[in-house]
């Protein structure tokens, strides 16, 4: 019974709801998905992007069906996409002569006009940031601006790790969207 009444709560909106479902189906889902990719990292980026996509459409689940199969579906769909993924992606070649040739031509140097882009682009990204709840603004401040691992940001904020990496997805995800807005 208490699934149930924190799934409601994270339907809500409740993040400690979310935080429970999180930490108390992680590892089913990362079990499941690790079986099938053999592959530690995919299979966390596949369980990260599971619950990320599961708490964006919580509203819609389904209580007559059990909440790990709910998930599970997802794991799966994700997963299927990520194969689609690597199926249509194209890769090239290139030879480390080629690759000296490139680096030789490019002036890694920027110039006068490309600092002051790059100088308005921080500006608006930080006020960007700055929208975003406080929680999400921590953990994109402490991974992309102090370059913390994920580890140091779960030590730092006390949380755990799997949390971390989703609640910085969302935030990353609510960026986007804030970004996309501000255009």
């Amino acid at each position: 019974m208490e699934i149930n009444s924190k799934i409601e709560k994270a339907k809500k909106g409740d993040q400690i709801a979310f935080t429970f479902l999180l930490d108390h189906y992680w590892n089913e889902v990362y079990g499941f998905m690790l079986k099938r990719t053999e592959n530690e990292t995919i299979a966390e980026d596949i369980t990260i992007e599971t619950f990320s996509k599961a708490f964006d459409k919580i509203t819609s689940y389904n209580s007559e069906f059990k909440f790990n199969t709910w998930l599970i579906a997802i794991a799966k769909n994700v997963y299927i996409d990520l194969l689609r993924k690597k199926k249509t992606s194209l890769f090239i070649e290139i030879t480390d002569n080629e690759d000296q040739q490139a680096y030789n031509i490019a002036d890694p140097t920027p110039s006068a006009e490309d600092a002051l882009i790059k100088e308005q682009n921080l500006s608006r990204l930080l006020l960007c940031i700055k929208e975003l709840k406080p929680h999400y603004q921590e953990v994109i401040q402490l991974r992309y601006f102090q370059e913390m691992s994920y580890q140091e940001i779960a030590i730092k904020i006390n949380e755990p790790l799997s949390s971390v990496k989703v609640k910085l997805l969302r935030a990353k995800k609510l960026l986007a969207e804030i970004i996309e807005r501000n255009r």
